[in-house]
């Protein structure tokens, strides 16, 4: 028996061609470590609500980007997928070229599935595994071949939300992309009570979305998206004209700075909310784990009067997505 070794480029694309059954047809690049895929299935994928998730895979053959963190794959995994799940985003609204320029686009009137994804370069600490899927996926562009799991999942939706009541929804980076997924169906769905959507990331290159929330506002009197940084000069220098100080949302929740930028008191009589990305900034704490010097929004919400989704239904309710 011949011994196994590893795909060469032939026995490569035959793995492609037997794995495969989706392209990326737009790659959006905002930074070096942050874009847009845009990804339309061989076949239809199965209706699905926003907030929900999928998996999307890569082989473990394919090149990884330079400068990403090197990976031993043995032989035994070289010809197999690696995957991970990631929450879907949308557009918000149609592309210019689109028959329906500048329409909203909810997630069920267009063809594709589009995400919202960082790039991770290395492991979080010097023991943990190099990254497995990203370093691949942002090697690939336009036109190039991907798998997208069948199963559409995930249990933080939006539920019933009577017109008149408030949304507000806070996420950290890429976290915001079922955010997106909600607003725009709750506008095409003609909400009108607030619908906010604030989050917080490092720099305002790191806002993927900035000028399709800005588009929203100026259409929308109830929309307010809230872009909220954490390291640009503004939020690191006290002598500065403009300085703002870090803008987590804990502190602009707490400081009722929040509630000044929406005009609205935000209250658990009439405001549901979402939450969704650092675990830090969510703040769940397991049965019997010690509590966080720094407490994350739950504990916060709670203690201003919100419940638990699981606890009681309807406005005060807190819904939650940890997404790493």
């Amino acid at each position: 028996m011949d011994e196994v070794d590893y795909p060469d480029e032939e026995e490569k694309q035959q793995l492609r061609e037997k794995h495969y059954n989706a392209t990326i047809i737009k790659r959006i690049d905002l930074t070096e470590d942050l874009a847009r895929f845009r990804i339309q299935c061989d076949e239809p994928f199965m209706p699905f609500v926003p907030g929900q998730y999928v998996a999307i895979g890569l082989g473990n053959w394919e090149p990884r980007l330079r400068g990403t963190q090197p990976e031993d794959v043995p032989i035994k995994k070289s010809r197999k997928l690696v995957r991970r799940a990631y929450s879907i985003s949308c557009p918000i609204l149609h592309d210019a070229d689109s028959p329906h320029a500048g329409q909203l686009a909810p997630v069920d009137e267009i063809d594709y599935l589009e995400f919202y994804i960082t790039l991770v370069r290395q492991g979080a600490t010097s023991a943990s595994k190099p990254p497995a899927l990203t370093p691949r996926l942002f090697g690939k562009t336009d036109g190039d071949r991907i798998c997208v799991e069948k199963k559409i999942t995930g249990r933080y939706l939006l539920g019933d939300i009577p017109l008149d009541e408030n949304v507000l929804m806070l996420g950290t980076g890429t976290g915001e992309a079922p955010h997106n997924a909600m607003a725009t169906t709750l506008l095409s769905n003609g909400h009108r009570g607030k619908v906010v959507v604030a989050t917080s990331v490092r720099f305002q290159s790191d806002l993927g979305y900035q000028p399709e929330h800005d588009e929203l506002m100026r259409r929308f009197p109830n929309y307010c998206y809230l872009p909220l940084t954490t390291r640009e000069p503004k939020n690191l220098e006290p002598n500065r004209p403009d300085y703002v100080g870090k803008q987590y949302l804990q502190t602009i929740f707490t400081s009722g700075r929040l509630a000044e930028l929406v005009g609205d008191p935000l209250s658990p009589s009439n405001t549901h909310v979402f939450l969704c990305g650092n675990p830090d900034m969510i703040g769940y704490v397991p049965p019997g784990a010690e509590t966080p010097d720094r407490p994350g929004m739950l504990p916060l919400l709670r203690a201003a009067g919100f419940h638990d989704a699981d606890e009681a239904s309807g406005p005060g309710t807190i819904r939650f997505e940890k997404y790493w």
